[in-house]
């Protein structure tokens, strides 16, 4: 998960970032990492990093349905994960960063809301998802989110779309069609393509929280809270003390190896987690929004090789064609994003 910071322009060396403007990206990409700061543009270097914060992110759910398959439930790993993340955060940040920590009393229903549908949401709904149908599959679901974000502007904001977003928006549904196989009457499970579809939905909540978030908060700090605050909500739903803890040491199938759940499990909080946000963090202080969107589409295509190579799960023909007609559809809208994004109507709060 879900799951995947929105990228500010690149600016001119030693020139200080302005705030990054509301746009349409992809779970791999984040809109509260993008922090305004002065640097060193330096394009290769960022596009290394969001290669590597794309790998990073593509592996939550391989590292994560071993656990699942060992007798963990879908609640409990993410709380599991968004836990221990948040631990990590708060630690790493109360110690280089504390300021970030300070919180005004009119900034709390939005961190709330943020940290309920953008962290909690989001996690729970994927992991669900990824324990019912292939994990690359359940990415890709989540990845329909711009679309969605898409839809939002154009209706609830009123904000006329170009017709290649139009265009894309089609290709999208087409590729989902094509994915579930709906013309077998489903192929996947319901449940699981259900809470594929609601981590789309809870990460474009994520997106739109966020832009509003990040325009007055630290997008570090913003992330450490809500972090945290999705782990209080997942834990609520999965309390430590239900969690079997004697399943951490059991072996599980993770392609040749057979490692504890475990090391999986701390894997998934410092790879998936805690090191994909930072390494997403520090490339879009280099990389303007196009190509950064662009690159982040790498995510599901890593999630789904490793699914196949680690967990023996390969899509069908179809559903791989459904992938890259869905996967070029949200390409579609995120490159005519920059078309509504100066809009005066989008810049408004809804």
């Amino acid at each position: 998960m879900p799951h995947r910071v929105q990228a500010g322009a690149t600016q001119p060396v030693g020139k200080r970032l302005a705030p990054p403007p509301p746009g349409l990206y992809p779970p791999a990409v984040t809109a509260e990492l993008a922090a305004p700061s002065r640097h060193v543009a330096r394009r290769g270097r960022g596009i290394v990093l969001i290669l590597l914060a794309a790998l990073f992110f593509g592996t939550s759910g391989v590292l994560g349905k071993p656990a699942m398959r060992a007798g963990l439930s879908p609640e409990q790993v993410a709380a599991i994960r968004i836990g221990l993340s948040a631990i990590v955060l708060l630690a790493l940040v109360a110690v280089f960063r504390p300021r970030l920590l300070k919180v005004a009393k009119h900034e709390w229903p939005l961190l709330l809301a943020y940290g309920s549908l953008g962290v909690a949401g989001v996690q729970l709904m994927y992991f669900l998802a990824a324990g019912r149908i292939p994990v690359g599959i359940a990415i890709l679901l989540e990845f329909t989110s711009p679309v969605l974000i898409a839809l939002w502007v154009r209706f609830v904001r009123r904000v006329r779309l170009p017709r290649a977003m139009w265009a894309g928006i089609a290709l999208a549904m087409t590729g989902l069609v094509l994915v579930a196989q709906v013309w077998e009457g489903l192929t996947l499970d319901v449940l699981g393509l259900l809470a594929g579809l609601g981590a789309a939905f809870c990460s474009a909540g994520y997106f739109l929280l966020g832009e509003r978030g990040v325009a007055n908060r630290d997008p570090l700090g913003m992330v450490t809270w809500g972090m945290t605050i999705g782990a209080v909500l997942v834990c609520a739903v999965a309390p430590p003390w239900t969690i079997p803890w004697e399943v951490l040491a059991a072996p599980t199938s993770f392609g040749p190896w057979r490692p504890p759940v475990w090391s999986l499990l701390i894997a998934l909080v410092l790879i998936a987690t805690v090191l994909a946000y930072a390494t997403g963090m520090t490339a879009l202080r280099h990389l303007p929004a196009s190509v950064a969107s662009v690159v982040g589409l790498v995510e599901p295509l890593v999630a789904a090789t490793a699914a196949w190579l680690l967990l023996g799960e390969a899509l069908s023909w179809i559903q791989a064609a459904g992938a890259v007609v869905l996967l070029t559809g949200a390409y579609i809208v995120q490159l005519n994003s920059h078309v509504v994004q100066t809009d005066s109507t989008l810049l408004e709060a809804p």
